[in-house]
């Protein structure tokens, strides 16, 4: 089953998570089967992007979805792993051209320099004109290893967007995506401006640094392979940590026929009405989930119809 812990540093102002995507993580790959499986270096990129969003909304609580995208200019053009506050999530990624078996993100993503990480946070009850917060950076690194690609882009956002610094150890094969975070919590004193961070302190706490080391020393086959209370004692054994009751992340998509419809509707009767006469039906696909929907003449045409007492639509006047 899929868990994800929470954990204290009894005294330091340091805290964790750590999460493992099983079941939930085979379904993802099981479902993408159906629309042409993704290569190896993809499969793993979403499954540490959806380990990370993971931890991300959990650590932010946030009432709304947290969208993880990575924008490239090689073969894989676009990566999404979308969490909402339940932690349900999905991922999804559009490959254009090939990938080499063992790509690292450089290969994948950015290999003309272009590549964008962006984070966004959807609030599920909008205030009006309230936009979704987004921050962006770029990718860049040092060319570490692909389990440290996605992490270290992360960790730059973190740092640049929350000013707090932030270990992420990630990984992923086809059946676990998993990944550790350690983050440094604001100390409450003359370094605090307003719960947050004086940033002339950011990376000077001798507890945070020494904890990090530790986090940065797990590998990709012990993240994977073993289990959290195992992985906690490895790295933490002469800490006193304090692990919480787990949560059950899960996947769940939040595609639907209406949600569908909806999207027809804003394409305009006309456009509609031009794929009814060219493929005799309108063919959606999830690229989430792979569900299909259909919508034939009749639908179509429903779509477009008022309801009685009401006036046309402008679209149904077209």
């Amino acid at each position: 089953m899929s868990e994800l812990h929470k954990f204290l540093f009894e005294g330091l102002p340091v805290r964790g998570m750590l999460v493992r995507l099983t079941d939930s993580w085979q379904e993802v790959l099981s479902r993408r089967q159906a629309l042409g499986e993704h290569p190896a270096p993809v499969r793993a990129l979403l499954g540490e992007m959806a380990a990370a969003a993971v931890l991300m909304q959990a650590n932010i609580k946030f009432n709304g979805a947290l969208v993880l995208q990575i924008f490239g200019d090689g073969p894989v053009k676009l990566a999404v792993a979308e969490v909402q506050p339940e932690l349900t999530f999905r991922a999804t990624a559009k490959v254009v051209g090939e990938v080499a078996e063992g790509a690292g993100l450089e290969a994948m993503l950015n290999v003309g320099g272009q590549g964008r990480c962006a984070i966004t946070l959807d609030p599920k009850e909008r205030l009006p004109g309230q936009q979704p917060y987004q921050g962006v950076v770029p990718l860049h690194g040092d060319r570490r290893e692909p389990l440290q690609q996605v992490a270290q882009v992360l960790e730059h956002y973190m740092l640049q967007s929350e000013q707090l610094d932030t270990c992420l150890v990630l990984a992923a094969d086809d059946k676990v995506a998993a990944g550790l975070l350690i983050q440094r919590l604001p100390v409450e004193g003359s370094g605090n401006l307003g719960g947050r961070s004086n940033e002339d302190e950011i990376g000077r706490n001798e507890d945070y640094k020494r904890i990090a080391l530790l986090a940065a020393t797990l590998t990709r086959d012990e993240l994977l392979g073993l289990q959290p209370p195992q992985i906690l004692h490895r790295l933490f054994h002469e800490e006193t940590v304090r692990l919480f009751e787990p949560l059950q992340p899960r996947f769940a998509c939040t595609c639907s026929r209406e949600r569908v419809r909806n999207m027809l509707r804003g394409l305009g009767r006309e456009e509609s009405d031009s794929l009814i006469a060219e493929r005799g039906e309108v063919e959606v696909g999830c690229e989430f989930c792979g569900q299909q929907y259909r919508f034939d003449a009749v639908d179509v045409g429903e779509m477009f119809t008022p309801p009685r007492n009401q006036p046309p639509s402008s679209d149904a006047v077209q």
